[in-house]
């Protein structure tokens, strides 16, 4: 239940209407509930505040607020597409759950909407001396929060749109995403065991699995005394043709209601997401260095960035740390697929950047480093170490070049005394 909450959350995250409109339920509510204190406190015991100035100092705030939130509007619809057009389309949503922007546009919006309530309520005699004083002080903490929101949002819209921002974001998805899946590698599931096909159970959706909900299949699986083996993870692709899932048991279950129970517990939409899906955010950063190895934008620092926030990710998943106890003992999970983690992060890089031999240099740095560190990961390492390699002695054309990257490939991989070359760091 917990991780399907926080997969719903995340969904509302990418949704801009959220927040500006529990801002917007605050701001009606604060100025109305000023109207308590001509009842509360005395009139004496507060200063007197004129309905004059409390109005005009209103009215100030109404209309620098709908300019500014005009302004920070236009500001982030031309940050989500620059993003989408330096970086990739795929990482709209974390650049749209920014919750520095979100924040700031709600306060914008709340502090408006609190202006204009404001205004109609002091227009028409609805507080006396002590609600007065109340919404003078309400509008000076709205001042203090609009500005320090304004000057905190001014940093950050100028980098919500750069290269660097996106990839940072991206990387931290991602890292968020591998964590998870170290702290529950089979999802709360456990491995699986069983060599029977099964009965298998089919959605009517087509697209991508963007989340499974283990404790359902959990209670569906105790409840009909089966066990179910999950036949594909988040970020599969998936239509009415491919199982879902497979049920094992001592009774066949051929009832419809009690299939598409088990097929609801099956998120499938559209688009992948970064929660539950590692890979996706794999095969975000590939993207990300892949346009920016194309002929028309020409960046390859940001493919070697690229490559060295790949190289954190996987020094991370190399971590040994424990695995939380399976809470769901009736469902059998497949493992992530390491070999395919790397085809995911490293193919496009290496194919599209063959051909330039600061990329190739680096891929094989990054790719030796993690073989060198991490013997878990040393195989699938190797494996992509030769392949690039193979790749950039087709693709380049000078011989000192194609030298240099089969000695950096060497120096790795050839022999005891390989690891003990030293490379400049721009290499």
């Amino acid at each position: 239940m917990r991780e399907r909450l926080r997969f719903l959350l995340n969904r509302l995250r990418e949704r801009l209407w959220i927040k500006p409109l529990i801002a917007c339920v605050l701001s009606v509510a604060g100025v109305l509930l000023a109207h308590l204190a001509d009842r509360m406190v005395v009139d004496h015991s507060v200063p007197e505040v004129t309905q004059t100035s409390v109005i005009e100092l209103l009215k100030i705030i109404a209309a620098g607020m709908l300019a500014v939130a005009t302004f920070a509007v236009a500001s982030m619809v031309s940050a989500y597409a620059s993003a989408g057009q330096i970086a990739t389309a795929r990482a709209f949503p974390l650049i749209v759950a920014d919750d520095v922007s979100q924040n700031a546009l709600s306060t914008f919006v709340g502090a408006f909407i609190f202006s204009v309530v404001g205004i109609s309520a002091a227009m028409n005699g609805y507080y006396g001396r002590a609600g007065r004083f109340t919404l003078f002080v309400l509008m000076v903490v709205v001042l203090v929060i609009v500005v320090l929101t304004f000057v905190r949002w001014v940093d950050r819209i100028a980098r919500l749109g750069r290269i660097g921002g996106i990839v940072d974001k991206v990387e931290r998805a991602t890292a968020a995403a591998l964590a998870r899946r170290l702290r529950r590698p089979r999802l709360g599931g456990v491995a699986d065991e069983s060599s029977v096909a099964g009965v298998a159970i089919h959605g009517e959706g087509i697209g991508y699995v963007q989340h499974i909900d283990m404790a359902r299949l959990q209670r569906l699986a105790v409840e009909h005394d089966v066990r179910v083996g999950v036949a594909v993870l988040p970020g599969a692709y998936v239509s009415p043709a491919r199982a879902l899932c497979r049920l094992h048991g001592t009774q066949a279950i051929d009832e419809a209601s009690v299939r598409a129970a088990f097929a609801q517990a099956f998120t499938i939409g559209s688009q992948r997401q970064f929660d539950d899906d590692p890979r996706f955010g794999m095969v975000v950063l590939a993207e990300i260095a892949g346009r920016a190895l194309s002929p028309g934008i020409n960046d390859p620092g940001t493919a070697i960035g690229v490559l060295g926030s790949l190289q954190r990710l996987f020094a991370g998943l190399a971590r040994e740390e424990a695995a939380e106890a399976p809470t769901c003992d009736r469902v059998a999970v497949p493992a992530l697929a390491l070999d395919e983690l790397f085809d995911d992060a490293f193919n496009a890089i290496a194919r599209d950047g063959a051909g330039i031999v600061e990329v190739a240099l680096r891929l094989q740095r990054h790719l030796g480093e993690l073989g060198r560190e991490h013997p878990a990961l040393r195989a699938d390492a190797r494996r992509h170490a030769d392949l690039a390699l193979r790749r950039a002695e087709r693709a380049l054309d000078f011989p000192d070049d194609t030298e240099q990257v089969r000695a950096r490939h060497a120096a790795y991989w050839s022999g005891p005394g390989a690891t003990t070359l030293h490379f400049p760091d721009t290499a």
